[in-house]
């Protein structure tokens, strides 16, 4: 059950974190934790905010579970991997954006990262070990979302393809 809350809680805050840094008036505090422009990495950020967020419960109830970590960090991956996949991939093969797809594929990512997430915590033995690198790796990967917007890296993941600028920079105005 508070898996499904966390999917419902992820599609929906998602959609809405696509606005907010317009509606805050180009905040940049608000702009670290929504999209900023229309990269894929911007797009990403837009279902980790909220599983981030959604982590503080998660913990509550998963704490106790020896794969928590493993399970947390491969729901994060999940998003990281399959909304560049999904974008690059029809892409490739259509040669032309397709808006529908893009928000589908947003909601694949979040359905495939819960789903994940499930499947790992109904695993009983996994060693401590793989959960303190998960850990790890999570914490990781938190740094990087916080800090990436400010600094993109200069590769077409960061990089908007309406102004073809990176970052706060790529913003269209």
């Amino acid at each position: 059950m508070i898996l499904i809350l966390e999917t419902i809680f992820v599609c929906i805050f998602g959609v809405l974190l696509h606005f907010t840094y317009d509606i805050s008036k180009h905040n940049k505090v608000v702009g670290i934790f929504s999209a900023v422009n229309e990269s894929v990495w911007e797009h990403i950020k837009l279902a980790l905010t909220p599983m981030f967020l959604y982590t503080i419960i998660d913990l509550v109830f998963y704490l106790d579970r020896p794969n928590y970590f493993l399970a947390k960090f491969v729901s994060v991956l999940t998003v990281i991997i399959v909304i560049p996949t999904i974008f690059y991939g029809y892409k490739s093969i259509l040669k032309k954006d397709i808006p529908a797809i893009d928000i589908s594929s947003f909601f694949i990512a979040v359905l495939s990262s819960e789903y994940f997430m499930y499947l790992i915590l109904k695993i009983d033995n996994t060693h401590r070990i793989l959960n303190y690198i998960s850990l790890f790796l999570f914490i990781l990967i938190f740094i990087m979302y916080l800090v990436l917007t400010f600094f993109p890296i200069k590769i077409p993941l960061f990089k908007d393809p309406i102004t073809n600028k990176y970052g706060f920079l790529g913003h269209k105005k």
